[in-house]
């Protein structure tokens, strides 16, 4: 077994070695919780999700750490509005709600949305603000080391120097020279337009509950220097895997890298990066209205079709929304419960015995896929090849086959997440009571139909599909399945 993953920082696919045997430290960006989870938060929750379910496959012990954003100056302002005059009752807005309120509630929104697509618990999930003597230690090594420095101008902030860090744009690859500083930063106090902020002083207008008493005066910290001051207080000064979505690359873990880099920290051992999700080729934006939230997928698809949907591509790619996208995903989810139904009825019927269980190891080539920098699409081809040599065991009266096709199958799933979703799941002790029920409903209408008692016969069948139970009448008798969706 070789796991092999990209590393963004050195632009090629790397054997993964932990820095300690048998374990793993895993961080990745979370939330910045100044408003509902959109659905590039989701895929690259997901993405993360299948690496660390894989990890744990592989038989290391992963230790996740995955942060909350819960001091921003979005999430400053979106408080501000609602206390204003020109408030706007959007759908998600609550009138004078203080900043820390409104960060709470959206972070209790990202947490339904990732429980309910199965995105299993991190280790811990720091929120910033939690973390602030920490962050004071980080910049007062950055300044002592000549890389950081107090503005001037007693406003409070501290800056990080860029021009002192002779590798500042390794990470994405850039020449500093060529970078511009951001159009709608406050260049107060700078010494070079690029330098990004450590900590920053209080302003007027603010209110006192956003700022900190810090040796440098009252402020709150930089978005950058949160998470490199959380990281390395659970995970240490150096760790295997930093992960987050694709443009986090440039200006966040770029200057993330820099600073903790800057302090003596080793930091990352990989940078992993997933791709964005776009609506018919363009890039989502909401002033074109072609974006699409999780909330509107699930009110499309059960959470297990939406998570197929998210889960499906190599988590690098960028993955494209269309109209039929859910559809398509419905129609997969569909044909992998369809088999696992009909072998659960059949051997079930034939050794009343019969668990679910596990076989303990995925096909060879699932595992192959996967160990190859996470290729989810291979995966999920040998998954559904599996499931035709499933179906076709079943139609030959191949039972021990299809049971470890059944088994496989499962294995599978479970490594996936999709046995993990909110939406219904398949287990052993609701199929088989289903079964029973459905086969003595069955078993009344092909009396009934012998009888030549239509009636009855339809009555027996509408109220099936009413269940949510399709039947199919055939030459070798009825066949049911759940209508999925």
């Amino acid at each position: 077994m070789t796991l092999r993953f990209y590393d963004t920082a050195s632009a090629e696919v790397r054997d993964f070695v932990p820095l300690v045997p048998g374990k793993v430290s895993l961080y990745y960006c979370g939330a910045t919780v100044q408003g509902m989870p959109h659905v590039g938060h989701i895929r690259s929750a997901i993405a993360f999700d299948q690496l660390t379910r894989w990890l744990q496959y592989r038989e290391f012990r992963v230790t996740v750490v995955r942060n909350v954003t819960d001091i921003d100056d979005k999430i400053l302002a979106k408080s501000a509005a609602s206390f204003g005059p020109d408030f706007e009752d959007e759908p998600d807005a609550v009138r004078d709600e203080e900043w820390w309120a409104l960060a709470y509630r959206y972070e209790q929104e990202f947490l339904k949305a990732y429980d309910t697509l199965g995105v299993s618990r991190p280790t811990y999930e720091p929120r910033a603000t939690g973390h602030i003597p920490e962050m004071h230690t980080l910049i007062q090594q950055l300044i002592d080391r000549g890389h950081a420095y107090p503005a001037p101008d007693g406003s409070g902030d501290v800056y990080f120097d860029v021009r002192s860090w002779d590798s500042y744009g390794a990470l994405t690859r850039q020449n500093v020279d060529d970078m511009q500083g951001a159009p709608d930063a406050d260049p107060r106090g700078k010494k070079d337009p690029r330098d990004f902020a450590l900590w920053k002083g209080h302003k007027e207008g603010e209110p006192t509950t956003a700022s900190w008493v810090s040796p440098w005066g009252a402020g709150r910290p930089g978005w950058h220097l949160e998470c490199s001051a959380m990281v390395t207080k659970y995970l240490g000064t150096e760790f295997d895997i930093h992960g987050g979505g694709l443009d986090l690359r440039f200006p966040h873990h770029e200057n993330e890298m820099a600073q903790s880099q800057a302090a003596g920290h080793g930091f990352a051992n990989f940078w992993m990066h997933n791709g964005m999700v776009t609506y018919a080729g363009e890039k989502m934006s909401k002033s074109v209205g072609n974006t699409v939230s999780p909330n509107e997928m699930l009110e499309l698809a059960p959470p297990r079709v939406v998570r197929y949907y998210l889960g499906q591509a190599q988590y690098r790619s960028v993955l494209d929304y269309q109209p039929t996208s859910l559809q398509e995903a419905a129609a997969a989810v569909e044909r992998i419960d369809g088999f696992i139904s009909r072998a659960a009825r059949a051997l079930a019927s034939a050794d009343g015995s019969f668990v679910f269980g596990s076989h303990g190891s995925v096909p060879d080539g699932f595992a192959a896929a996967m160990d190859d920098d996470l290729n989810v699409p291979q995966a999920l081809a040998v998954l559904h090849e599996t499931v035709r040599a499933g179906n076709t065991a079943l139609t030959a009266g191949e039972l021990d086959a299809a049971r470890r096709a059944l088994l496989s199958v499962n294995d599978m799933l479970r490594v996936l997440g999709l046995n993990d979703t909110a939406g219904p799941a398949v287990d052993e002790q609701s199929t088989t009571a289903l079964g029973v029920l459905v086969e003595a409903q069955l078993a009344a209408r092909a009396q009934a139909r012998a009888s030549k008692d239509w009636a009855a016969s339809d009555a027996i069948r509408d109220t099936l599909a009413a269940a949510g139970v399709v039947v199919e009448d055939g030459p070798d008798g009825a066949v049911w399945s759940l209508k999925r969706g």
